[in-house]
């Protein structure tokens, strides 16, 4: 079995296979009676236009490329459908590639995008390493980076301010009593990470707090190891667990980098008997779907993923006018949204 080709539809037909193209494209110059004919036989012989021939004549495959280390994370599944359908308004197709936080998996990403002449790269970086995304710069080809900052590529970047993120979980904690505040923080050395630490350090100096040396626990990632899941509970679990029944350290509340890592304070907390938010607060982040349905109902950070995402595609077809790009890179951050619940004492 082999590929329909307009050679095949021409011979089957009688005609040139410049007749066919021009029929196949609705040109004027090719009569109604037989646009009608080449299309039932192409139809019937089962032909699909090749979008890359039709790229290299057009210099346009009308295709973005979506490199992105976790597709499973709930904001980037919100983020990536937000992002296709505005692509499909705008008529580009999404071409979504993913990395699982693997430097040589982003290069070869990238690689492939390149020879398949994509016309922008949205990019969610591994965040080691910019040679490769270079390349398209040198090509042409407009690059955004979204959600994690990668300086040394000096690009535009369309994300979430999540030093306020982390402020803002902080803050709510302290405005609540809370004194003894431990933040639990995936162990990945990436811009988003870096920036809630960053808030919550601003938060509890702004306070007049002080910030014990153990109260800083990286938890480590696991999205390394499996590409269903981004976050596990289990080792924040653990590491929880060991703070809880320390009467030393004993916290007045947990701030999670993330709402699965909350869902490990809540087991250690059920396990012993402890009362949310009574006996300890817990705030997350992200604003999974699940953080209204648990008991009790989950305070967190919500992110903006579709105005992120729709932002991004906007900022990339603004790019993409102005060939080649000018103008000085843009970085657009969003705010997130703390949603108060039952967990830190400050709703439903």
């Amino acid at each position: 079995m082999r590929r329909t080709t307009l050679r095949d539809i021409a011979e089957s037909l009688g005609v040139s296979v410049n007749t066919v193209s021009r029929a196949l494209a609705d040109k004027d110059s090719v009569g109604v009676e037989t646009r009608d004919r080449v299309k039932a036989e192409a139809e019937r012989l089962g032909y699909v236009p090749n979008s890359t021939a039709r790229s290299l004549v057009l210099g346009s495959a009308t295709t973005l490329g979506m490199v992105m280390t976790n597709p499973s994370n709930p904001f980037y599944a919100q983020l990536i459908s937000g992002m296709e359908q505005h692509c499909r308004k705008h008529g580009y197709s999404l071409l979504l590639m993913a990395t699982e936080e693997s430097l040589a998996n982003e290069r070869r990403a990238a690689e492939e995008l390149l020879r398949r002449g994509v016309d922008g790269v949205l990019v969610v970086a591994v965040q080691e390493g910019a040679d490769h995304w270079r390349r398209f710069r040198s090509a042409g080809v407009p690059v955004v980076l979204i959600n994690r900052d990668l300086p040394e590529l000096n690009a535009d970047l369309v994300g979430v301010d999540h030093v306020q993120g982390g402020y803002e979980a902080a803050r709510h904690a302290i405005a609540q009593g809370a004194r003894k505040i431990y933040f639990l923080e995936e162990d990945l050395g990436v811009s988003s990470v870096t920036d809630r630490v960053e808030g919550y350090r601003r938060a509890m100096a702004d306070s007049g707090l002080r910030i014990e040396p153990d109260s800083m626990i990286k938890v480590p990632t696991r999205r390394l190891e499996q590409s269903a899941m981004p976050w596990d509970p289990r080792e924040a679990y653990r590491l929880a667990r060991e703070v809880l029944l320390s009467e030393r350290r004993r916290p007045t509340a947990f701030v999670a980098g993330n709402d699965y890592f909350a869902l490990g304070v809540y087991r250690v907390a059920n396990e012993e008997g402890l009362r949310i938010p009574d006996d300890v607060l817990v705030i997350g982040y992200g604003g999974d779907p699940f953080a209204p349905y648990v008991i009790p109902s989950l305070t967190t950070v919500e992110l903006p993923a579709a105005e992120i995402g729709l932002s991004a595609v906007e900022h990339m077809l603004r790019r993409l006018k102005r060939r080649p790009a000018d103008g000085a890179p843009e970085k657009i951050l969003f705010p997130p949204r703390l949603v108060a619940r039952a967990s830190s004492g400050g709703g439903a």
